[in-house]
């Protein structure tokens, strides 16, 4: 009797996909079928929807009605689809201008009353309805602010079905509200801890300088209390503003989440991430069955992930982390599919020197056994050592440094670190890579970027000790370059390969 067509969008991982939705009434016993792959708040919806439409004074006919989501083998999650749905069928009853609904995306769910309830993820979804070349999208009115945030296709915010059957049909006849502004992003004036806070640790300090400058992964051992999670926390503090389009990405991540401080501004910031050491895998990797969901190594996307007590974290989680530290992505594999997330982070771990903490420099005072040393450094394994760039061990903090003058002030350091970043740009400006850290050795060891051999016999040396793998001789070099980019120099020196070797080799586990 009738079909009616209008789209909505399916979020796979934080990656969204333009759906079609198709209505079609015809004669029959009164039922409703969905195909598509619904899952079951999604197969729910038209429930909801008969009665948001009744609320609206109008009536679903009696009719054998056909759903279908396409692409059929996409999983479809979620209620966000109702909106969609019930355009679809009003589509096929007259109510709505076909021509009008198929060029609009709808995203929201219903409620009972009509209400147009906010969904999660609706900023990946307004990002793919405008890839995919949608002029316009319908969202509801507590997601405009994030909505809004997304360039390139009109926005409209509605609070009612009533109110998206009345845009329908003012578009139709060419008066339309105006859309959402594109909001600027907010430069980000939030304060943050201040480095001066921190009592002592020099050594600390200057290796958290060169971690945020190169964005190079940190460890710190040391006794409890010394500053390991102050420090830490005031890494993102050092970390240049996200632009535009990181700060999208970033966003994009929260609202999967639902974890959006403010709904009409993005995340400009480097996010910090510290998950409890009883974290599962799922949390900190990602995971889910009917739905991956993004764990902390995503939320801690563009910015810090920070690990406490980093060996009482599962093995299993740890060696989770040796994919994403290379590749930047978390591929979640199911038996259907595949869900890539994003998890380019910084990753700060930290650990006691033994299990009673007392263990640092000489340890008279240590309780522990060699064996409980070694089987609480274990869950650290070769491989995942082999991928942190700096290493450092701080001492306890001595009654002479709580009387000594405090140390320099974020700002002060952050401009440092803001200053070798665009040394950084602008050497490898015209490749994918921004800074030292994501440079792959291969490149640094060719013929225009080769450091001379003299400079290069400690790394050498190490290597033919053992001391020093392939891998570890690489991110070495990377390490110099940026203690270079601090330093103003052109190139790395020899005394920045040294300086480079010490920082990976300071910590009592550096392997």
């Amino acid at each position: 009797m009738g079909l009616g067509r209008t789209h909505a969008v399916a979020l796979s991982g934080v990656e969204g996909h333009l759906v079609q939705v198709e209505a079609h009434m015809a004669q029959g016993l009164p039922a409703m079928t969905m195909s598509g792959l619904p899952d079951a708040a999604c197969s729910r919806a038209p429930s909801r929807i008969r009665a948001a439409v009744e609320d609206c004074g109008l009536v679903i006919p009696q009719r054998r009605w056909t759903i279908n989501l396409t692409p059929a083998w996409l999983p479809k999650t979620g209620s966000g689809f109702d909106l969609g749905i019930a355009v679809a069928q009003l589509v096929v009853t007259e109510v709505v201008p076909p021509d009008v609904a198929e060029s609009v995306v709808h995203i929201g769910e219903l409620g009972l009353d009509g209400a147009v309830r906010p969904v999660t993820g609706v900023l990946p979804m307004v990002a793919a309805a405008a890839a995919a070349g949608m002029p316009a999208v319908i969202v509801p009115h507590a997601n405009a602010g994030e909505a809004a945030l997304v360039p390139g296709i009109r926005v409209y915010a509605a609070a009612s079905l009533r109110e998206v059957i009345d845009l329908h049909l003012a578009v139709h006849h060419g008066a339309a509200p105006a859309p959402l502004r594109v909001p600027e992003p907010d430069p980000g004036t939030d304060r943050v801890p201040d480095l001066r806070d921190v009592v002592g640790q020099p050594e600390a300090r200057a290796a958290l300088e060169v971690a945020a400058a190169g964005r190079h992964h940190m460890l710190m051992v040391g006794a409890p209390g010394a500053g390991k999670t102050m420090l830490a926390e005031r890494l993102p503090g050092l970390l240049p503003v996200l632009d535009r389009a990181e700060a999208l990405e970033v966003t994009a991540v929260h609202s999967v989440l639902g974890a959006l401080d403010g709904a009409d501004s993005l995340v400009s910031r480097a996010p910090f991430v510290a998950p409890h050491h009883g974290a599962s895998m799922a949390a900190v990797i990602g995971g889910g069955s009917a739905r991956v969901r993004p764990g902390a190594v995503s939320r801690a996307h563009r910015g810090v992930l920070f690990l406490d007590e980093t060996p009482e974290f599962r093995r299993d989680v740890l060696d989770g982390l040796r994919q994403p530290l290379e590749s930047g992505e978390v591929v979640i594999a199911r038996a259907d599919r595949q869900t890539r997330l994003p998890a380019r982070f910084q990753l700060v771990a930290a650990a006691n020197p033994c299990p009673c903490g007392r263990g640092i420099g000489k340890g008279e005072h240590c309780e522990c056994t060699p064996l409980a040393r070694r089987t609480y450094f274990g869950k650290l394994s070769g491989p995942l050592l082999d991928r942190i760039d700096v290493r450092v061990s701080l001492l306890p903090v001595t009654r002479t440094a709580l009387s000594g003058p405090p140390g320099e002030p974020t700002l002060e350091v952050a401009r440092r670190v803001s200053a070798a970043r665009e040394r950084q740009r602008e050497r490898w400006a015209g490749t994918p890579w921004t800074v030292n850290a994501e440079v792959p050795g291969s490149l640094l060891r060719g013929d225009h970027w080769r450091l001379p051999r003299g400079a290069t016999a400690p790394l050498e040396t190490a290597m033919d000790r053992g001391e020093l793998t392939l891998r570890g001789y690489d991110r070495c070099v990377r390490v110099a370059w940026t203690l270079a980019d601090l330093a103003g120099a052109d190139r790395p020196g020899a005394e920045h390969l040294w300086q480079a070797l010490a920082l990976r080799t300071s910590s009592e586990v550096a392997a």
